[in-house]
């Protein structure tokens, strides 16, 4: 894949970290959401909690979730961090693909389930969805992490790109010796 742009790397990690933040975002409020369901005494207030949960699982957790990971593989694949070239690239990605994965098709079908159980008035685990949030909550702040202090170095493929790079640089050019421009003789 090309390179990105300086412009459209910008743009993208603008939209990915904005997209991340959202998902932390929306989890923290799912996490806030299923405590009140779980600790109240009240069934009108722990049915409004999965009623909410319901409405940021099909609104906002999908989307958000796809975005962060969607984002995330174009500037692994469009700048020199690549995917598989530093290894906290391919845990954050793998975790990523993971999360996103189970945002989408476990946990959104668990808060439909319990809400479903809810208005039938069947008996609802009170914290079956609590666990989901709090787990997805610590890989999303692992992830920051990783992101900012940028551990382990670089991976085998990161360091044979990065010994063939000096080479890449030195090859001899078709204009070498005249400064980038072409020369006219004659």
């Amino acid at each position: 894949m090309r390179r990105l742009t300086r412009r459209a790397r910008r743009g993208t990690l603008a939209l990915h970290v904005c997209a991340s933040a959202g998902w932390l975002g929306v989890t923290v409020c799912l996490l806030a959401l299923g405590l009140t369901a779980a600790l109240t005494g009240s069934e009108t207030v722990a049915e409004a909690s999965y009623r909410s949960m319901k409405v940021c699982g099909d609104w906002l957790v999908g989307p958000l979730a796809l975005l962060t990971l969607g984002t995330g593989a174009l500037l692994g694949l469009g700048t020199p961090w690549g995917l598989a070239r530093h290894w906290w690239v391919g845990v954050k990605f793998w975790l990523t693909t993971a999360a996103a994965l189970a945002s989408v098709l476990a946990f959104r079908v668990r808060i439909d389930s319990t809400v479903a159980d809810v208005l039938a008035g069947r008996p609802v685990l009170p914290y079956e969805l609590v666990i989901p949030p709090a787990v997805s909550l610590s890989a999303y702040v692992f992830m920051t992490v990783i992101s900012v202090l940028k551990p382990w170095g670089p991976t085998a493929r990161g360091r044979r790109h990065r010994a063939a790079a000096p080479a890449r640089r030195a090859a001899p050019s078709v204009l070498a010796g005249t400064g980038g421009r072409a020369r006219r003789d004659g």
